[in-house]
């Protein structure tokens, strides 16, 4: 079972995870998106929530997102997380948009 949460900034990210956290998700389960990379890491790094690695991507997928678009990487990793195709593109075009895009997972792959 997942969530998606799409807002506007960082503070409204970290009201939304404070949130999730109070109910049944733990932060090492809830993970942030921007379309930035640099805006992705920062954001991750400033709520203490988890990015998309290895062990949700697995070796290939991480090797070959080297010569993806950030698009590509995005719908992938958000397909990861147990999203069907069509919201990754949904998803992925809120983030073209600026937007945060939370993903909050009881059981992440």
């Amino acid at each position: 079972m997942y969530q998606v949460h799409v807002v506007e900034n960082g503070l409204q990210a970290k009201e939304k995870i404070d949130q999730l956290t109070i109910t049944e998700f733990t932060k090492e389960n809830i993970y942030l998106f921007a379309h930035d990379k640099d805006r992705s890491e920062h954001l991750t790094e400033n709520t203490d929530t988890e990015s998309v690695g290895l062990a949700e991507l697995g070796l290939i997928d991480k090797v070959s997102n080297i010569f993806k678009s950030r698009g590509d990487e995005l719908r992938k990793s958000f397909v990861n997380l147990g999203l069907t195709e069509n919201e990754a593109n949904q998803y992925e075009k809120e983030l073209d948009k600026g937007k945060v895009v939370l993903v909050a997972s009881t059981d992440a792959k």
